[in-house]
């Protein structure tokens, strides 16, 4: 068993933020990552960060903003809070050598993204998120207190609750969470990890979809264990699709940022006609939700397999200046985008819900923070708007610092002893290639049925399905030794079926979650709730 006073998992903007703060306050931390300390969804961020810096802005319109885009959902507290912390924060980065991009007179360059009424969003190029993940990997390299576990999975949770169903002796203690089980997936051994604080911050879930711009690793872990140690979870059904992502012949997506339109970019269809109009007065720079299901309309009149982004009207020095990684990426595609329109569509990109916290990153479960996207803080609603995810990061992963404190002080010690991962009989997996194939049909049931427009229909058949899975991969679990893919396929089912859940739960259409069955707004915005019952909860060990 390894004890430390906190684990981390997960290694973006939310999780490495967290760490340095915990480890220069003298705790002893560390940082699980299921592959390179660099590889996170914050290293693939392009647009940037969201916040109130120029004298022509001012807080209150970028919280009207964010809470137009949350289409009713956002807790408006939430959201002033996250809001005004926001300049401190940005700080904070530019004291840690993130050198965000100026203009020739000094000023700090703002690009402005769909539903902002401001140009308010920072930024390094077009690879804002890459800058601000090195700059703290390099500061949590240099704090002694933290220990950076590469190649390791969290497998799941380690709670009071289920060490009593073990048998183990735990005394009158509250349910709490009290460390992991973690792959060492060279070594191929699972160890245990005891903690004080577990802090989430593993991201999204982007590759429960056919098509995604999310990398590989977005396999929604945190959200998982979470939901199987019995925390709440919220607002699953809330999928933001970016509208503008590379057309290929491939599933991979290759995003095209928001800040291309901010910057004059007009979406046409294959008339060459510019359609935004017929949608929304905003017309192409209209919040993601709006473009993405009127992409998705005039997809679907003309059986386009793409529509065109067209931002021929800027110079080629320009482009370059501006969005040099898009630039090159397209050329590789043979589009030059200062005189080519750029094929385009949807694909999955951010989730809005996750586990519940406050605004200190607790959970409903003693011990456990969570952080970034895969927490549910309310400051998204029904539909996140651009670039206000890297601010919250920042802003809960300050917070979070603070709240940690507070759990180790009342609580003195870690777990004295957790049992081992014992895998017993079980033998390695000798059929590979079901995992292959249950993973495209849990991806292509995701795309057809739970996509952009959905029916109830549609949803109970993903339902269907997806227990069908659920049921072959638990077969899977019990029978043989756990390695990383198959703990992801595990991992994306259980965000599947909850993302299913929350929307059968809507009655209505709000935000992202649009259905055809009910096509209008419901008088009050209320959440969608799930929670494991008490009856489910399954032990994390294979033995039993």
């Amino acid at each position: 068993m390894k004890t430390f006073d906190v684990i981390v998992v997960g290694s973006g903007i939310a999780g490495l933020s967290f760490a340095l703060g915990m480890g220069r306050a003298g705790h002893r931390v560390a940082i699980i990552t299921k592959k390179n300390r660099a590889e996170s969804n914050t290293n693939y961020a392009q647009g940037g960060i969201a916040s109130v810096t120029s004298q022509t802005d001012d807080f209150e319109l970028h919280v009207k903003d964010t809470l137009t885009a949350g289409d009713g959902l956002c807790d408006e507290a939430v959201v002033r809070a996250i809001i005004s912390d926001g300049p401190a924060r940005i700080q904070e980065l530019i004291e840690l050598g993130v050198d965000f991009t100026h203009l020739g007179d000094g000023r700090v360059s703002l690009h402005r993204e769909g539903g902002h009424s401001k140009r308010r969003i920072l930024h390094v190029k077009d690879l804002t998120g890459a800058a601000i993940e090195h700059a703290l990997l390099d500061a949590v390299a240099a704090c002694p207190k933290i220990e950076v576990l590469e190649h390791h999975m969290a497998i799941d949770l380690i709670t009071f609750e289920k060490l009593r169903r073990k048998g183990m002796s735990v005394g009158p203690s509250r349910n709490r969470v009290v460390g992991l089980y973690a792959l060492d997936s060279r070594q191929g051994v699972v160890d245990a990890f005891a903690a004080r604080v577990v802090m989430l911050a593993t991201g999204g879930g982007g590759q429960v979809y056919q098509y995604s711009t999310n990398p590989t690793i977005a396999t929604g872990d945190g959200i998982a264990m979470a939901y199987r140690a019995g925390a709440e979870i919220r607002n699953m059904e809330f999928i933001q699709f970016h509208p503008t992502a590379l057309f290929t012949y491939t599933h991979d997506r290759f995003l095209i940022s928001e800040a291309v339109r901010g910057e004059g970019a007009i979406l046409r269809n294959l008339k060459k006609e510019a359609f935004m109009a017929r949608y929304d007065d905003r017309r192409d720079l209209a919040p993601r939700d709006v473009v993405a299901r009127a992409i998705d309309s005039e997809m679907k009149k003309s059986g386009a397999q793409h529509l065109w982004l067209d931002i021929t009207n800027q110079s080629e020095e320009s482009l370059r200046d501006r969005f040099p990684t898009i630039f090159d990426a397209l050329l590789k595609h043979g589009i030059n985008m200062a005189t080519d329109p750029i094929p385009v569509v949807p694909a999955c990109h951010y989730l809005c819900g996750g586990v519940t916290t406050d605004l200190t990153a607790r959970t409903s479960l003693p011990g456990l923070l969570a952080c970034g996207e895969v927490a549910c803080t309310g400051l998204h609603g029904a539909n996140r708007l651009a670039s206000n995810s890297l601010l919250e990061a920042c802003v809960l992963a300050r917070d979070g610092v603070a709240s940690a404190e507070q759990i180790l002080k009342e609580t003195p010690l870690a777990a004295r002893k957790l049992p081992d991962w014992v895998d017993g009989d079980m033998r390695d997996p000798d059929e590979r290639v079901v995992l292959a194939h249950n993973l495209e049909e849990l991806k292509r049931t995701m795309w057809d049925y739970v996509g952009i427009v959905r029916t109830t229909k549609r949803l109970r058949r993903a339902k269907t399905r997806i227990s069908n899975l659920q049921q072959e991969i638990m077969e899977y679990y019990w029978n043989y030794k756990v390695e990383p893919d198959f703990l992801e396929l595990r991992n994306l089912i259980q965000l599947a079926e909850l993302i299913v859940d929350c929307a059968l739960q809507r009655k209505e259409s709000r935000g992202l979650h649009y259905t055809l069955d009910y096509p209008d707004l419901l008088p009050e915005a209320i959440d969608s709730v799930v929670q494991i019952h008490a009856s489910m909860k399954r032990s994390v060990f294979p033995q039993h």
